[in-house]
């Protein structure tokens, strides 16, 4: 599916937020959306690895790595097992790696910036809770919708206009 965050929001204005410009798109999928699922975790994507490895269908991976800009919280390896594993796509509040291949990967994916350093995996973070950061909270279960316009979020599932 192809969103455009514009006409969603000229379409639904009662119903989104948006959240503050800060995002590059990354990945393969130029548009993406679906049901947010959540990550909270600093410098560790341990709880990443896991994830990508479940059924991501019609889901979007939120990642609240607190902004850090010392560690990349995705990387090829992650990226390609989330696009086999049918994630819409992955927001991470942090670093990604490897951009080359994941430019190359059937996977939405946006992020603050990029780093070359991975984490350390210490099994350290949050799964499944309220996450806050560009002047927005994100839920479990709201829906999120990203292209190279922005991203939006939603309480409820939207669909593109006519």
């Amino acid at each position: 599916m192809h969103y455009l965050t514009p006409d969603l929001c000229d379409a639904y204005p009662e119903q989104v937020q948006v959240l503050e410009p800060m995002f590059s798109n990354f990945g393969g999928r130029d548009s993406f959306g679906g049901q947010i699922v959540t990550i909270k975790c600093h410098e560790d994507n341990s709880l990443v690895k896991e994830q990508v490895d479940t059924d991501g269908k019609g889901k979007v991976l939120v990642v609240d790595g607190g902004g850090s800009l010392r560690r990349a919280l995705l990387g090829d390896m992650l990226a390609e097992k989330a696009a086999h594993n049918g994630w819409e796509g992955i927001v991470i509040y942090g670093c990604i790696r490897d951009v080359d291949v994941i430019a190359q990967t059937d996977l939405g994916v946006q992020a603050l910036a990029t780093h070359p350093m991975k984490t350390d995996k210490r099994g350290i973070g949050d799964l499944n809770v309220p996450v806050t950061f560009g002047g927005v909270t994100l839920r479990p279960g709201d829906y999120l919708y990203a292209d190279n316009n922005g991203v939006i979020v939603s309480p409820v599932a939207l669909s593109m206009p006519e």
